[in-house]
């Protein structure tokens, strides 16, 4: 199944009076790249938050936030109360003149650098910050992967919906290829018949059928059109299958768009090549939603 690379997951845990809830994003990228943002205090986490990612998402661009909510429970900061009596003291210590008056606002205080630091977690602590924030993790990580399954689905159909327009020109393409020589032989016929009768002069059939030969050899399009039919079958199959193919069904329809190319440059029909640039505008569409393909 195709998965696409838009979605997006949430979930949430309490746990001894601590909510934890995680957003997880994804967009489409060529690569995966990850952003990873956690409260200061669990800064520990990332590593292995980053390595639970990469093991659920290939490709794509993933956002990672986790939240923190104490109700009722221990601070999840503490204050450095030497740092804050050294502030306080020096504060203390400012003449501003003597009729002025001085007011120490601690809360305002409490946010300078080095007076509210963070909780220093021995490591079964830090076991088990772990344990809740993958729990809640691979909660929000199944809400993300069920919505991209979903988003996958109609890719796929939108995909194999452009396929079958590509195979119907192409049927039109290839019925219309064996009367490109025909009728070039008639037109050359005509007008060589013509040139003759005006010049009064004799042109043996041999030289006008090596001159047919030559074009009819130089318009086959019988490799190409079998090429291109050969892409759509393994593009389908892809599609079909259960596993990470966003790159490869990318690169088929970068040979797809060749092979289209080569049949407009070498057809030499007007009908033919009508058909062509129909059937270049679906693969430049199948190209632009591959892009979005895990």
């Amino acid at each position: 199944m195709i998965l696409s690379m838009t979605g997006y997951g949430s979930a949430q845990l309490a746990r001894d009076g601590v909510c934890y809830a995680i957003e997880v994003r994804t967009v489409n990228n060529r690569y995966l790249k990850l952003s990873i943002k956690l409260p200061e205090h669990l800064q520990f986490a990332e590593a292995s938050i980053d390595k639970l990612l990469r093991k659920r998402i290939i490709r794509g661009t993933v956002s990672f936030s986790l939240r923190v909510r104490s109700d009722g429970a221990p601070v999840s900061r503490v204050i450095n109360m030497a740092a804050l009596q050294s502030h306080v003291d020096q504060l203390g210590s400012i003449n501003a003149g003597e009729n002025a008056k001085t007011t120490i606002d601690l809360a305002t205080l409490a946010t300078l650098p080095g007076i509210s630091e963070a909780p220093e977690f021995d490591e079964s602590q830090r076991d088990a910050q772990l344990a809740v924030i993958t729990n809640v993790a691979n909660g929000a990580l199944d809400a993300l992967v069920a919505m991209r399954q979903e988003e996958g689905k109609a890719l796929r159909a939108d995909l194999e919906d452009n396929i079958a327009q590509v195979r119907a020109e192409l049927k039109n393409v290839s019925s219309r290829a064996p009367l490109v020589v025909s009728d070039y032989n008639e037109r050359l016929k005509s007008r060589v018949a013509q040139l003759l009768q005006s010049a009064k002069l004799n042109l043996d059939q041999e030289s006008l059928m090596r001159e047919v030969a030559v074009f009819a050899d130089r318009c086959d399009i019988s490799e190409e059109l079998s090429r291109l039919d050969s892409h759509m079958d393994q593009f389908g199959d892809l599609c079909g299958r259960g596993e990470q193919v966003g790159r490869t069904l990318d690169f088929l329809t970068q040979e797809m768009l060749r092979e289209a190319n080569t049949i407009g440059s070498k057809a030499n029909d007007g009908d033919i090549a009508r058909s062509v640039v129909l059937i270049k505008g679906l693969i430049d569409r199948l190209k632009e939603q591959v892009q979005n393909a895990e």
